[in-house]
């Protein structure tokens, strides 16, 4: 339908012609802008800021190897100096060469974990393609992974379960899984920040929760349900994998040794048993409830009887050793009395 238009004036063109003109003794002056009176106009808005810092390297040529610092599955790392800034890093060469679907898969992973922004977990700044190697640039963590610490003060290790957690309940949030929970890839920094690393095995997960059917990770910190695909009835939850890993990880820092009767270096076999056929590994008597019924939590053997890391993070074993402020977690200030580490050896004085 057209909208209704007035009808024309009768002698609309003659009337035009015949029209007063506009007399100039009516019209009004312009006002004349007075500086110092003046307002200014509205600056416009600054830009937002880009999501990598400008300092953040660019250029493989820019990074200078410093020494090797760790290998692991499929890579080695190595310590490496931002020339332009002088900023150190560290490198994951991911070695050998990979078809084309490979190299996809491993270059989306990255593409995600460069994502991941959690002061819990290691952050992935840029990844090079030299030489045929996939090359990842990741934070530097310099006080090394916490493997072979033992940790038998309860507080303390509450307090390095409560990072750990953190980061943990993050990347679940996001649908990451990491497949790979063990002492060696939880890193401490100077500042004593827990942080999570190596990602090289995480995937991150759809919303119809894709098994996880790739054989990745450390058979030692496995689920049994992952190692015996017939239990659960064939059904792998990434998420509830990765609570077992943390519980017998957190229980190996308690004791000093693999929780299990076995060496966690032994052969497929004998861990397969342990893991899979025997009951799960308990705290002793001697450590507190609130801190055997923490491990019981993770160490279920149904995985949807354990706790998820959200839900653990508001366990007793947790909370009564949190610092009292709530934004303790995000700013990582570890208590100094809780010592992750032991501490540094008195200095000796030669008698010279």
């Amino acid at each position: 339908m057209k909208p209704l238009q007035p009808p024309p004036a009768s002698g609309a063109a003659s009337s035009s012609s015949a029209r007063p003109r506009r007399r100039s003794d009516l019209s009004l002056p312009l006002p004349q802008r007075v500086p110092d009176r003046a307002v200014p106009l509205p600056l416009p808005l600054p830009l937002p800021p880009t999501s990598a810092p400008a300092s953040t390297p660019t250029s493989f040529a820019e990074l200078e190897r410093i020494n090797r610092i760790g290998s692991g599955s499929g890579g080695t790392v190595y310590k490496v100096r931002h020339l332009p800034t002088g900023k150190i890093y560290a490198l994951k060469v991911i070695h050998g060469t990979h078809d084309e679907s490979v190299r996809h898969q491993i270059c989306r992973e990255i593409e995600i974990l460069r994502g991941v922004d959690n002061p819990n977990v290691v952050k992935c700044y840029n990844m090079y393609d030299h030489n045929g190697e996939i090359q990842v640039l990741l934070e530097y963590v310099d006080k090394g992974s916490l493997e072979n610490i033992h940790i038998p003060h309860e507080p303390s290790l509450s307090d390095l379960t409560r990072q750990i957690l953190s980061g943990l309940s993050y990347l679940h949030k996001r649908k990451v899984v990491h497949r790979d929970i063990k002492p060696s890839n939880f890193l401490i920094n100077s500042r004593r920040t827990v942080k999570i690393a190596d990602f090289g095995v995480s995937r991150i997960l759809d919303q119809t929760m894709d098994a996880c059917n790739s054989s990745v990770g450390t058979i030692a910190y496995m689920s049994p349900e992952r190692i015996n695909t017939d239990l659960n009835h064939g059904k792998y939850d990434g998420y509830a994998g990765d609570i077992w890993s943390l519980g017998v990880s957190i229980l190996e820092f308690y004791l000093g040794r693999f929780p299990f009767a076995v060496s966690r270096g032994g052969d497929w076999a004998s861990l397969m048993c342990a893991i899979c056929m025997s009951d799960p590994p308990e705290a002793p008597a001697t450590a507190s409830w609130e801190f055997r019924n923490f491990i019981s939590c993770c160490l279920q053997r149904d995985p949807a009887k354990r706790w998820t890391a959200g839900r653990l993070l508001k366990h007793p074993f947790i909370l009564q050793y949190a610092p009292p402020s709530s934004n303790s977690i995000a700013s990582n200030q570890v208590p100094q009395s809780h010592q992750l580490l032991p501490p540094p050896p008195p200095p000796h004085f030669s008698s010279s």
